[in-house]
């Protein structure tokens, strides 16, 4: 938001315009991405969820309709509308719940398909709190197996497990950008909340 007025009684605010496709639309025309081009845009997304996270606000809803793809290939994290400062200081929601959907997110960019489907909504949630989905390499052969360890690490259903944070997340994806043969081992972190969160 660059600025906010009113105008004969209509308030406004005054925002960048961004000319280009949602990330949806690109998967839709493409399929899916390589490995290179899925951490390419994922890291974007990962640096603005570390902007947004050390300011106290969790975006709540990070997927594909959600990021905005500009002619030089910059990634544009867009639609803060359910986001909210307060959340950050409950116990519901957490700032690995933006790791999970980026998670799910780059799933998608890899195999062209989500982790989970169902003919419901309640389907599709169960799969995600009860089941582990199959590894993006089992779809497309030549995915590194690290990225396979990124992927399924950030869409742990056990919040403890996923990634710490988005810089983690981050590094992890500089690493493998730089060699596609690393590996990443992870185990829980100390939470003992107990809690499955999506």
């Amino acid at each position: 938001v660059f600025d906010v007025g009113s105008e004969d009684g209509t308030d406004y605010i005054v925002m960048e315009l961004i000319d280009g496709i949602t990330l949806k639309q690109y998967l839709q025309r493409k399929g899916h991405l390589s490995w290179e081009e899925t951490i390419f845009f994922a890291e974007q997304v990962a640096r603005a969820l570390m902007h947004a996270h050390s300011r106290g606000i969790i975006h709540q809803d990070v997927k594909p309709q959600n990021v905005i793809i500009l002619r030089d290939g910059t990634a544009k994290l867009t639609d803060f509308g359910i986001a909210s400062p307060e959340q950050a200081k409950g116990s519901k929601i957490d700032y690995r719940t933006d790791l999970y959907s980026l998670g799910v997110m780059m799933y998608e960019m890899l195999t062209g398909k989500l982790p989970f489907e169902g003919e419901t909504a309640l389907q599709i949630v169960m799969q995600h709190i009860n089941e582990v989905p199959i590894i993006p390499s089992a779809f497309v052969p030549g995915i590194p197996k690290g990225m396979d360890d990124i992927v399924m690490h950030a869409m742990s259903a056990h919040i403890s497990r996923r990634y710490e944070s988005a810089e983690k997340m981050y590094e992890d994806m500089e690493v493998l950008r730089s060699d596609p043969n690393a590996r990443f081992h992870y185990v829980a972190s100390e939470d003992n909340s107990g809690e499955t969160q999506l």
